[in-house]
């Protein structure tokens, strides 16, 4: 199969004569749309903090009533749309009809393409959100969030995280004393063209939910911003460099979950993803952001759609060597793992091994694999090894087995496991407990039993079929030479593959 772009890529497209237009109209709207933005975000700082000025703890734990909602919220409504008229916001248009507290406590909205996508909640009378707790230091965004009385959570913390869900759950359920919450059940931003898998927390609770639309129908299209693309500057400027940007907001009917659905959160997302897929006329995908990487699902495991090996692969020929060389490069640095010594290493030590003639590549294959100028050199030969199609499987599988095998007894751990099938995709790998069960059904978990998992198991020797297998593993060339079209990389489903 062919590589296609997938959701988390997006690049504006635009012809010479929208993009001097742009240029010649930016220079002129973009300072002067950005100080009306920014006059009237602060505006909204210091009426948002009024807002809940003089209440104790366990007042500001309640929803607001009185005056104290109902003055403050006319002008922060009237203040948010001015904020996105300013930006060139000047029609929202609204289909279908927004649902009353007591019919739909949640709505979902998506697809979720930028940080602009904010201007939704001035169409829905300024509802409840979900946001990390980091966000509250932030100048005028605590305020607004403070105002709003959002639901904060910290993604590091367990314990906030089960906090977040309580409260999520509480609020959704309280027979109308809370507002409205407004969710983004994908969980990060994409190109809309497809929608990626739909995170639960909007959908435990098992109360109904108004799925809601968002259509921005202009060319070009500048308010993406993703994983990989534009900075959320570019954004910015291309969006404030046009005369004006076109957004539709649809509310979908009120969408009430069958018993199963409500006994199954997962179940219940993936409902209406397919819902809001089908009305948007675009896939629904298993397709998630994972920490740094955009993965697929498969079973438990994490499959990254740009896969580090592959880049490290483009970036070695690009720097000059023959795949011959780059075949016999992987060996030494196989040979250099078994010889005993650490398997950590510096960009410098990394550039000496790979035989390269400058530093930056090496930097740039770290930043691939890690956080750091350091990487695993397991990590880089194994998964390089795998998708080239250098060694045969069982060469392939032994030589993992035996880095991972921790106790050097022929015996896998779960924790082996987690380490081994990173290596082998090149990103990290934290729920392996479905996959080592399938293990272990099969007997000791030994080298052989993993080979046969991954050869015959209906889900896992997916992961060699189109993740590692490459034709040179396919028809037994070992030479370092690809054949076919796969060109040695991971065969990656479309995102116009229906999940």
């Amino acid at each position: 199969m062919m590589k296609k772009t997938h959701p988390f890529a997006y690049e504006v497209n635009v012809t010479a004569a929208q993009r001097i237009r742009g240029i010649i109209l930016g220079v002129v709207l973009f300072p002067v749309r950005i100080t009306l933005a920014t006059l009237f975000f602060l505006l909204m700082w210091p009426i948002a903090r009024l807002r809940l000025a003089g209440l104790s703890e366990a007042e500001r734990a309640e929803p607001v009533r009185g005056w104290r909602r109902w003055l403050f919220h006319h002008i922060m409504v009237f203040l948010s749309r001015a904020a996105f008229f300013s930006m060139g916001f000047l029609w929202i248009r609204v289909k279908g009809r927004q649902a009353r507290l007591k019919e739909a406590p949640v709505l979902v909205v998506a697809p979720h393409s930028g940080f602009l996508d904010m201007l939704v909640l001035c169409t829905t009378g300024l509802p409840m959100v979900v946001s990390r707790s980091e966000n509250c230091r932030l100048p005028v965004i605590g305020a607004l969030l403070e105002f709003n009385q959002s639901v904060l959570v910290s993604r590091k913390d367990p314990e906030s995280r089960k906090k977040c869900v309580s409260q999520i759950c509480e609020r959704v359920t309280s027979d109308g004393r809370w507002p409205q919450m407004l969710m983004f059940p994908e969980g990060t931003t994409t190109n809309g063209r497809a929608l990626i898998k739909f995170k639960p927390g909007a959908f435990l609770a098992g109360v109904p939910v108004q799925p809601v639309l968002l259509h921005y129908p202009g060319e070009p299209d500048t308010v993406r911003w993703t994983w990989k693309g534009l900075t959320w500057l570019g954004t910015l400027w291309h969006t404030t460099s046009q005369i004006y940007t076109s957004v539709t907001v649809e509310f979908l009917p009120v969408y009430t979950p069958s018993q199963e659905e409500k006994q199954n959160p997962d179940l219940y997302a993936e409902s209406v993803q397919k819902l809001m897929a089908k009305a948007l006329r675009v896939p629904a995908t298993d397709y998630v952001m994972e920490g740094r990487f955009p993965v697929k699902k498969l079973g438990n495991l994490s499959l990254p759609l740009e896969p580090p090996a592959q880049e490290t692969l483009k970036l070695l020929r690009e720097h000059g060597l023959t795949n011959a060389r780059v075949e016999t490069v992987m060996n030494n640095v196989i040979d250099s793992c078994h010889s005993g010594q650490s398997t950590i290493v510096t960009a410098d030590h990394l550039t000496t091994l790979l035989g390269l003639k400058d530093r930056k590549t090496a930097v740039k294959i770290c930043s691939l694999y890690s956080k750091d100028d350091t990487v695993d050199l397991r990590q880089v030969c194994l998964s390089v090894s795998a998708v080239s199609g250098f060694r045969s499987l069982e060469s392939l599988i032994h030589t993992v087995f035996t880095w991972y095998d921790s106790d050097q007894d022929g015996l896998l751990s779960a924790g082996d496991l987690s380490g081994l099938m990173g290596a082998l995709v090149g990103i990290p790998q934290y729920e392996v407990e479905e996959m080592y069960s399938a293990l272990t059904t099969r007997g000791r978990p030994t080298e052989a039993s993993l080979q046969d998992l991954l050869m015959t198991h209906p889900v896992y020797r997916k992961v060699l079929r189109e993740y590692l297998q490459s034709s040179g593993l396919a028809d037994g060339n070992h030479n370092g030479i690809p054949n076919g079209n796969n060109n040695g990389i991971y065969s990656v489903s479309p995102p116009t593959a229906q999940a």
